[in-house]
Formats: structure tokens, C-alpha cells, sequence
């Protein structure tokens, strides 16, 4: 295999005790739910990424929780020959209700708690699962 791995970036929003999902559309992982989230852009910080795809893919305003990245997936798309770093940023939701903004890219959306995450998940959260990873504040 040939290339470079390009950055993804998810954002972990939490309202409550519930985290949202979008369930993707139209590119590796389709059928899958993820977190709001995309590419990191050229000169771009972690933090106006993360807001700039939340607001893009569900219209909603966010507040982060830190200005760093809470955690790191090396995610290996075998079949698609595609390889990711993914950051992660945990957000708070501040109001709202999410829309599909990207219907090209997502079928739909959901809060769900982070005990009892719809099926199938996109690979980079299962990578965050095997991490042991639980968001900021503890769920029920």
C-alpha cells in the first residue's frame, strides 16, 4: 500500500447522559454510526474543526470541553485502502435540536447512551471502545 494517513477528527457530544450519533452515508462506513466530525483542514485548529463540522453536519452549537484532543485512534480501512488518525473532542451540547444538514453524507442522527450504542459502529469509536474510553462525565 501506498499514500499517507490523513486526520479525522469526531466530536463527542454529550447531553445528559446521551451521546449523538449520525448514521453514515455514501463513503467508507456507510451504514455505520459515527460522531459528528471530518477531515482536520490545512492550518485549522482542533478546536474551530470540531465546531466548524458540528455546525456543518447538524446545525448545532457546541461548547468544547477542552481545546485538546481527549484521545487517539489508528483506524486501518483495509478494504477500502484507507488509513486514519482520528482525534477526538469531548463538546457539551448547549441547545438546539440536531438536523441532517449533509444528507449526502448521513441517513440519521441520535442521542443514545453510551451504554447502549446502536449497531453497527463506525470503526474508529469501536478502536475507542477497545481503549476503555467513557466520556467526561460519568454515565448511568
Amino acid at each position: 500500500m501506498t499514500g499517507k494517513p490523513k486526520v479525522g477528527l469526531g466530536v463527542i457530544i454529550q447531553k445528559e447522559d446521551k451521546v449523538l450519533l449520525l448514521k453514515r452515508k455514501g463513503s467508507h462506513g456507510a451504514g455505520e454510526w459515527s460522531f459528528p466530525g471530518g477531515h482536520l483542514e490545512f492550518f485549522e485548529t482542533f478546536e474551530r474543526c470540531a465546531k466548524r463540522e458540528t455546525k456543518e453536519e447538524t446545525g448545532l452549537d457546541v461548547e468544547l470541553v477542552k481545546k485538546d484532543p481527549i484521545a487517539i485512534t489508528n483506524d486501518l480501512f483495509n478494504e477500502e485502502n484507507k488509513h486514519y488518525i482520528t482525534l477526538y473532542m469531548e463538546a457539551r451540547y448547549i441547545s438546539g435540536e440536531p438536523k441532517i444538514l449533509e444528507s449526502e453524507k448521513c441517513e440519521d442522527m441520535g442521542w443514545f447512551d453510551w451504554n447502549n450504542l446502536p449497531r453497527p459502529l463506525f470503526l474508529p469509536i469501536q478502536n475507542l471502545i477497545k481503549q476503555k474510553y467513557v466520556p467526561y462525565q460519568k454515565m448511568k
